[in-house]
């Protein structure tokens, strides 16, 4: 039995689906693999809802029907994008229901609006979590990965900056370095190093592990360049090591959290907004400090709030 004849039998209406799904003969095979998961999901939601008596019917397929499915995709914890393409679908396959099968007489699609995903405030890391990750880091004891983490941690580079990163351009001795990085956008710029990113990084070029006749500070076994992927891969392999407390502090922090925190730790020091963003390469294209995005790298929490207001006094 194939898929829409399986679909068919599972709920009286269902056959409409499969029907419209026979219209769509120009499109590619995934497209209408998406097109009929989300309307068999659909039409099999509203056969559940009161008075449907386990039916998918045209003129139960509703505005408020298709609001509250939306909502519920949302409470799933569905992202905006993929409600966005259920609701496109929907709106066709009601369009053909009022056009050429009659059963509708309005697109409940039409009037729907989704509220745009909450932007969450880029990460701040506990002081617990800055403990277990540099631990586990010196627990590697990987030249290699002290480098990376360091970059990320106390220079604040994006995974590109670092992937990118070639060696004429990183100068580093042993009491003063900088980098010229900035391969996203072509946007780069020079920046001076703390101890604690610049030491590791000395350590690594003159570990002399590089593979060989590569232009990159970092390498890989297979590629003269260790790519982005690469990069999320070793982090990954990194927390991995973690024990299971450790873990549970640590598990949902990804390379780029990294950069967000250091962003946090230099507005906490004192630098300014503008000084943030010349450092993390917030640069518009006429070449001055895209604040705007730099507040919504160190844009306040409510945990942040939430600490201060036992500072309230009347």
């Amino acid at each position: 039995m194939n898929e829409s004849a399986k679909h068919a039998t599972e709920f009286p209406g269902a056959e409409l689906v499969t029907e419209f799904l026979g219209t769509l003969g120009g499109r590619s095979d995934s497209t209408r693999t998406v097109y009929g998961r989300t309307l068999y999901r659909l039409a099999a939601w509203i056969a559940k809802r009161p008075g449907a008596g386990s039916a998918f019917r045209a003129a139960d397929f509703t505005r408020t029907a298709l609001t509250t499915y939306l909502d519920e995709l949302a409470d799933q914890g569905l992202s905006l994008s993929s409600r966005t393409r259920a609701k496109v679908i929907a709106g066709r396959f009601a369009r053909w229901l009022i056009e050429d099968q009659g059963l509708l007489r309005r697109n409940p699609a039409r009037d729907v609006t989704l509220p745009p995903q909450p932007q969450l405030a880029p990460r701040e890391l506990s002081g617990e979590q800055r403990f277990v990750l540099r631990t586990l880091v010196e627990r590697e004891g990987s030249q290699r990965g002290a480098a990376l983490f360091a970059l990320g941690y106390w220079a604040g580079c994006r995974v590109s900056d670092v992937s990118h990163l070639k060696v004429e351009d990183a100068h580093i001795g042993p009491k003063t370095g900088w980098l010229r990085v900035g391969y996203k956008g072509g946007k780069f710029r020079e920046i001076d190093l703390v101890n604690d990113a610049r030491r590791p990084l000395h350590d690594w070029l003159e570990a002399g592990e590089r593979r060989q006749g590569s232009p990159y500070v970092f390498t890989s076994q297979r590629a003269e360049r260790l790519t982005e992927n690469g990069i999320h891969r070793w982090f990954a392999t990194l927390k991995a090591r973690a024990r299971k407390d450790e873990w549970e502090l640590i598990g949902d922090v990804t390379f780029h959290d990294l950069r967000h925190d250091f962003a946090h730790r230099a507005r906490a020091v004192g630098w300014s907004l503008e000084e943030v963003a010349y450092y993390l390469g917030h640069i518009t294209a006429r070449g001055t400090p895209a604040i705007a995005t730099t507040v919504r790298y160190t844009q306040v929490s409510r945990e942040q709030v939430k600490a201060r207001l036992g500072l309230l006094r009347g």
